[in-house]
């Protein structure tokens, strides 16, 4: 936060073209295939015999992030992130993204470019390039649109729609902590809004707050599949919820499924935090999104190499369509999987 003796400096004493060289005048490029970024109508890349892989995505003040917890700085990070996630998803390398903002007057310059400091470091963390987007006006707060480009040789490519019977069900690291992340924030929030002087409790949930404010994606998971010789049969990030985004690649693939809940990968803090809030801890798993872990389908021949993958956890199989898709209880019981992650459309968990 800048205090009063700061100056802020309005945006409209810059302009249009005045802020985008102020937040592009330091931009270095790092990849040979960026042959043209900031500067012209469009960037130019070269990848000859490879892939070209584009995602985007869009963030919208309201809906998908609230500045009363969030600082600008986290968000321009994870706009980046969800958007590398995807690129990740395909078994793929991120190369360059743009950045496309609108804003309204209540920003000030400064405000900007935390959001962008929280974009740069995303971008320098990950090898990426900055190479163009645009600006608008807002009548509503803040918009950020995303739109992330990777390559990859096509053999490699991993799709939604190709996971077959008996695969093996993988996923990363563990999940539900970003949505007991949000919870916390929201209750904070509205007990700060609620209360003169009330002052937020949010110590010793560093972890699930970072998983929501701060998430990073899995490269490290891809290059784990590069260098141990493996190709998942289908793959695909989670952002929606563990149930929605295997119900993605069931649907996809013309299968169905099983999932164990007690295989399903939940930190001590997620649990812990579930259970002040009444929530089921693996409902947070199931239904709570943004973990952005990559869900996977590997071959039963594979079993061997991945069964001791360290951070990466077998939690069930795929079956024929017939079958469905359910998940079994730790009592024995089977359930069938709904899609109840997050839903753009109405803002909220379905």
């Amino acid at each position: 936060m800048f205090s009063n003796e700061n100056k802020l400096t309005s945006l409209a004493e810059l302009g249009e073209f005045g802020l985008i060289d102020h937040l592009t005048k330091n931009i270095k490029i790092k990849n040979p295939e960026t042959k043209k970024g900031v500067g012209d109508d469009a960037a130019v890349l070269s990848f000859g015999d490879q892939q070209t892989i584009l995602t985007t995505d869009l963030l919208v003040e309201g809906v998908h992030f609230n500045l009363v917890y969030t600082p600008l700085k986290h968000l321009g990070y994870k706009a980046v992130i969800a958007n590398l996630s995807d690129i990740y998803a395909m078994n793929a390398q991120p190369k360059q993204i743009t950045v496309s903002i609108a804003l309204s007057n209540k920003f000030s310059l400064q405000s900007v470019e935390q959001l962008y400091e929280g974009i740069y470091t995303a971008c320098d963390k990950y090898g990426v390039d900055l190479v163009g987007g645009d600006t608008s006006t807002s009548l509503t707060g803040l918009t950020i649109s995303i739109t992330a480009v990777g390559v990859a040789d096509t053999e490699n490519i991993v799709y939604r729609n190709t996971a077959q019977d008996n695969d093996l069900i993988c996923v990363s690291g563990d999940l539900g902590a970003a949505y007991m992340g949000l919870q916390l924030l929201e209750r904070e929030k509205k007990l700060f809004l609620e209360n003169t002087g009330f002052q937020p409790d949010l110590e010793g949930h560093d972890y699930i707050l970072e998983r929501q404010l701060k998430p990073e994606a899995r490269r490290d998971v891809v290059r784990m599949f590069k260098e141990m010789n493996l190709k998942p049969t289908s793959m695909i990030d989670i952002s929606d919820g563990l149930s929605s985004d295997i119900l993605h690649i069931c649907h996809d693939s013309g299968k169905g499924c099983k999932l164990f809940e007690d295989k399903i990968p939940i930190d001590p803090q997620t649990i812990l935090m579930a259970e002040e809030f009444n929530i089921s801890p693996v409902t947070a798993a199931l239904n709570g999104g943004e973990d952005f872990e990559l869900l996977f389908t590997m071959p039963l021949k594979e079993y061997d190499k991945i069964k001791g993958l360290p951070g990466i956890t077998l939690i069930g199989h795929m079956t024929e369509k017939s079958e469905g898709s359910s998940l079994i209880t730790s009592d024995g019981q089977t359930i069938a999987l709904t899609a109840q992650g997050w839903n753009n459309l109405s803002g909220q968990n379905q």
